[in-house]
């Protein structure tokens, strides 16, 4: 056997290690420095070298990049929760759409809040209680909570909507040079097919159970809060913020009017397209190719500054206008804070494992199969962080190996052929929420639990809103921005 055959084995054999021993509720942290050193070992590899000089270069590259995001992002959705405000953005949605429109209000009370820059599981927290009453009220069957509330919070609005603050939107635009609004026509028309056939097949599904005669369920045990903190390594992986961030015992006496409550919402919105559209590309930041600044380009921290600049300044609106509400202002920061560092960590330690595997000889024989596949750079950068993800059940996790270990490969070839990088972010943002949503997934495991419900009762509606919308999404936005461009 070939020393290139050999290295491919290693590098086949450390992600099979990762997949298998994750879904086993292994912790990242270890995982992703072990199966590195597996695939390094295969190749020929001093382990030690590797250890410290290119995993933990990887990670330390991607953690200072991105860590900002993670840590703004979790002070915020804690803030939001504490104050009461999701909740109040919940209740509105049912309010205005009544409960003859259950699955729209859950569905887009999830997206706003998700939009809004509220992190994924505080959005469970808040979304489950509130979709049980209102289900149970229109006698939805149980079994479609889930998927619609996966629908709201994991699949437009995650990785399509432009301007989006999720880590997904923001990963590929130190690669691309590109802001969080890229590709903005393409995102929009992603999105829309995502919610209307995830929303053509839910109202289908509860018309097909109203027929049958089946109903909303008595109610069944979820599982305790308790429970999901142990789990807590596993459930941070799937998309990037702590359980431990969420503390559902402490309700708002007295919450905030809708105006109030939607405010940071539209703050985030406003201030990040202001920033990327106007505010950035007028500044004078020729400083920045000084090797004390980290000799970059503004194309390169423009987009994540945007970000950093509007979670900010909502958090702030948050802290003044819901300073009664805050009894603590300290510990809700605090928290946020807090839960924000494992997440970014397992994240961080996956980027490490895709800088081994980018350095090992045998990758060179992997990149050039990649570039190979049939459509060019786009349809190539989809497959990638389409299987990535899925193997890691993790959409960040698949992205960042996925760019990490080529996104300068992908961007090189898409220059040769003319190809606007804002249609590599947008495709390859979209490309990581769509498999990733597998069985092993630690969101799915956990709002499953917290919906009561089991795979065997909601994975296939799951699938069905989720996953295939997504596809179909990736597989109109490809075509569409090869003929006409990113627009």
């Amino acid at each position: 056997m070939t020393a290139e055959a050999v290295g491919l084995l290693g590098m086949v054999a450390g992600l099979a290690l990762l997949i298998a021993l994750a879904f086993r509720g292994w912790s990242v942290l270890i995982l992703a420095p072990l199966t590195s050193l597996v695939a390094a070992a295969f190749s020929g590899y001093p382990l030690l070298a590797t250890w410290t000089q290119v995993f933990m270069g990887g990670t330390a590259d991607f953690f200072a990049r991105f860590f900002p995001l993670f840590l703004l992002g979790g002070v915020f959705g804690k803030l939001m929760n504490d104050s009461g405000s999701v909740q109040v953005i919940a209740d509105c949605m049912v309010r205005w759409l009544g409960e003859e429109r259950a699955i729209l209000a859950v569905v887009l009370a999830g997206a706003l809040v998700t939009y809004g820059g509220v992190s994924l599981f505080v959005a469970f927290f808040v979304l489950v209680p509130m979709a049980s009453e209102v289900f149970r009220a229109a006698n939805v069957p149980r079994r479609l909570m889930p998927a619609a509330i996966v629908l709201g919070t994991s699949t437009f609005t995650m990785t399509a909507l432009p301007g989006t603050p999720a880590i997904q939107n923001a990963i590929p635009m130190p690669f691309f040079g590109t802001t969080p609004f890229a590709a903005p026509g393409l995102g929009l028309i992603a999105a829309a097919i995502m919610l209307v056939l995830g929303m053509l097949y839910l109202s289908y599904e509860r018309r097909v159970a109203g027929s049958n005669g089946e109903g909303f369920t008595g109610p069944q045990a979820a599982v305790p809060l308790g429970e999901l903190q142990r789990d807590r390594v596993r459930a941070a992986l799937a998309d990037e913020f702590d359980i431990a961030q969420v503390t559902p015992d402490r309700p708002q006496r007295h919450p905030p009017s809708a105006f109030a409550a939607f405010l940071p919402l539209g703050i985030v919105t406003a201030v990040n397209l202001a920033m990327s559209l106007f505010v950035l590309p007028r500044m004078n930041l020729a400083y920045l190719a000084q090797p004390r600044w980290g000799a970059t380009t503004v194309s390169a921290v423009a987009g994540v500054w945007s970000v950093i600049v509007a979670l900010t300044a909502a958090i702030v609106v948050l802290a003044l206008i819901h300073r009664k509400r805050l009894a603590n202002l300290r510990e809700s920061v605090d928290d946020g804070a807090h839960a924000s560092v494992l997440p970014s960590l397992s994240v961080a330690s996956l980027a490490g494992f895709g800088a081994v595997i980018a350095s090992l000889p045998a990758f060179h024989f992997v990149r050039e199969q990649m570039l190979s596949v049939p459509g060019g750079p786009v349809v190539s950068l989809a497959v990638t962080t389409n299987v990535l993800a899925g193997l890691t059940g993790s959409a960040s996790g698949g992205l960042t190996i996925a760019l990490d270990a080529m996104g300068s490969t992908y961007r090189i070839a898409a220059d040769a052929l003319g190809i606007d990088p804002a249609l590599l972010h947008r495709v390859a943002a979209i490309g990581s929420g769509t498999l990733d949503i597998l069985p092993h997934n630690g969101a799915i495991v956990t709002l499953l639990g917290l919906c009561g419900c089991t795979h065997r009762d909601s994975y296939r509606s799951i699938v069905i809103a989720g996953i295939l919308p997504s596809l179909a999404a990736l597989l109109v936005v490809i075509p569409l921005g090869s003929m006409l461009g990113a627009f």
